[in-house]
């Protein structure tokens, strides 16, 4: 049975949906969407390391977004590149360790070059883990760990669910216990398949540029409410709390 069910998010991971709706609403390009929703990224950050949470997963970029307009792909790497820039330091200064998941190879290089540097210089910190992830795809997370396991995999016994989920993306921090998606849609966009089998959903139509402290703090007082019960019967949880 489950005795170590928190009544906490110890980790959160965030869909940040609707930068380019809110741009078209007010009128503008959805460059000034994303540039609304790097703000947002902001206030974030700044909540879950008021509220103390252990780990804090963005969606930036998906593996699908490299399809869009050649225009929005670029103006969000120059957004990527100036957050590397401009944010990082204040962040290791802060006990923030950074780390990037997502197939790499994608990025060019100058953007590749700035992901291992702050990742390098925040390495040591832990008052919270910010995963960016970048040109990543959960049905790539998968695939990856197959790929990882099977160079060291003997004979088919040693392929578990334990012995994949070494090789999947954050094996070293707790699986999200919260999800929020902005913007209204209802679906996980192939993100973090894996590590989700037991996340709480919690969706918004507020859009991304819009969120607020007081709705992310509206965001965990649902989770806390909420009776997890990780395939255990309501009784079975009672009797541990007892």
């Amino acid at each position: 049975m489950r005795s170590d069910i928190p009544r906490y998010p110890q980790h959160i991971a965030v869909i940040m949906d609707g930068n380019g709706r809110w741009a078209e609403q007010r009128g503008s390009i959805r460059s000034i969407g994303h540039r609304a929703g790097a703000k947002a990224v902001q206030i974030a950050i700044e909540f879950c390391l008021e509220q103390r949470i252990g780990s804090l997963t963005l969606f930036a970029f998906s593996s699908e977004n490299w399809n869009r307009p050649q225009e929005e792909v670029s103006t969000l790497m120059k957004l990527f590149l100036r957050m590397l820039d401009t944010e990082i330091e204040e962040l290791h200064r802060r006990g923030v360790r950074i780390r990037f998941i997502g197939q790499r190879s994608d990025f060019a290089a100058e953007i590749r070059e700035k992901m291992i540097w702050a990742e390098s210089l925040t390495v040591a910190n832990t008052t919270l883990n910010l995963n960016i992830a970048g040109s990543y795809g959960g049905r790539w997370d998968i695939v990856n760990a197959c790929r990882a396991l099977l160079l060291s995999a003997r004979n088919p016994e040693d392929i578990t669910e334990e012995s994949l989920g070494r090789h999947m993306a954050l094996a070293d921090q707790p699986d999200p216990d919260l999800l929020i998606r902005t913007g209204g849609d209802c679906r996980i966009s192939n993100f973090l398949l894996w590590q989700m089998a037991y996340t709480e959903f919690w969706f918004t139509p507020t859009l991304w540029p819009d969120i607020t402290r007081q709705e992310l703090s509206q965001a965990l007082a649902d989770f806390s409410g909420r009776e997890r019960r990780f395939g255990l019967t309501s009784e079975q949880i009672l009797g541990e709390q007892a």
